[in-house]
């Protein structure tokens, strides 16, 4: 004797459709892309913070600072455009220093 999983638990919709499956995957692109801009933030915000533990490096510390708010604005307006409004919890969980925070005013 075989048994079917019933058709209501299943995780597949009954009927899908071509939307349903270009949505799945816009989704997971999306969430892909905030990781690799939450990524981008955390390289940049480290190689600002190893110039600041060693007093030197191959790239001037204002560039360092200039990418790195490059790196957070991105992520932020990408993550306002997914919904995601709240900024305090971002700026805490990847302690982005003030100096940084203030160059993400208006952008050319």
């Amino acid at each position: 004797m075989t048994f079917r999983m019933p058709q209501n638990l299943s995780t597949k919709p009954a009927s899908e459709t071509g939307a349903d499956v270009l949505e799945v995957e816009l989704l997971a692109e999306r969430a892909a892309a905030l990781g690799r801009g939450g990524r981008d933030v955390e390289t940049a915000l480290e190689r600002l913070r190893e110039f600041d533990a060693t007093g030197a490096g191959p790239v001037p510390r204002a560039e360092l600072v200039a990418a790195a708010a490059d790196a957070v604005w991105g992520f932020l307006v990408h993550r306002e455009l997914c919904g995601l409004r709240d900024r305090d919890d971002v700026i805490r969980h990847y302690r982005i220093p003030r100096e940084v925070l203030n160059q993400l005013g208006a952008r050319r």
